[in-house]
């Protein structure tokens, strides 16, 4: 079983390594969205920053699929959608390959006590996003879960790689969790140029 769960994780670590390869085509800068679900704020990113090369990321795949139907019909080159996890993601990436900006818009917020260890902003995962981002990289957090959003406050400011930033939220477009929350909170950290 467990040679066969060591073959099964190669064989999608491969996969990912080369469609984010081909999707990055020589670049070596890329906005990044965690859980980009059907993929509507980053299509929209995508079409209001033709420069910039858009990634997202989800874990179900018909999502994944869902998400690629729209980059098909927007025709956008610089937009591309992938089934994976992302500290996989992270792991697979180009050597040369950085982060300029990172989203993570209503992450799950496991909101019950034993399973809060599943939360994706946490020290180890901003660490590997850290090792992975350009100077300066922004990571722009949003969630209608209080409670996860006061964590997420506590987590990144004692985190010796990033800092919490006083900036406007960089590119506004309502995603479908927005429109269904009755209010949320956000919050943006830069990587520091740095390591302390």
């Amino acid at each position: 079983m467990k040679l066969a769960y060591r073959q099964l994780l190669e064989a999608r670590r491969q996969a990912l390594h080369q469609e984010l390869e081909g999707a990055l085509a020589g670049r070596e800068e890329l906005v990044w969205e965690v859980g980009c679900g059907h993929g509507h704020f980053l299509t929209a990113y995508a079409a209001a920053h033709p420069a910039e090369c858009c990634i997202g990321i989800d874990l179900v795949g018909e999502r994944i699929e869902r998400a690629r139907r729209k980059q098909r019909r927007a025709g956008l080159p610089n937009l591309h959608f992938l089934h994976g996890e992302a500290r996989l993601f992270l792991e697979v990436m180009p050597a040369e390959a950085r982060l300029t900006r990172l989203f993570v818009l209503f992450p799950d917020p496991w909101p019950k006590l034993r399973h809060q260890k599943h939360r994706i902003l946490q020290a180890p995962f901003l660490e590997m996003v850290a090792a992975r981002a350009a100077p300066g990289c922004r990571l722009c957090f949003r969630t209608d879960y209080q409670p996860y959003f006061e964590e997420a406050q506590v987590t990144v400011s004692a985190h010796p790689q990033w800092k919490l930033v006083d900036e406007t939220w960089p590119f506004e477009f309502t995603t479908v969790f927005q429109q269904r929350a009755s209010g949320f909170h956000s919050l943006i950290a830069a990587r520091q140029a740095n390591d302390h």
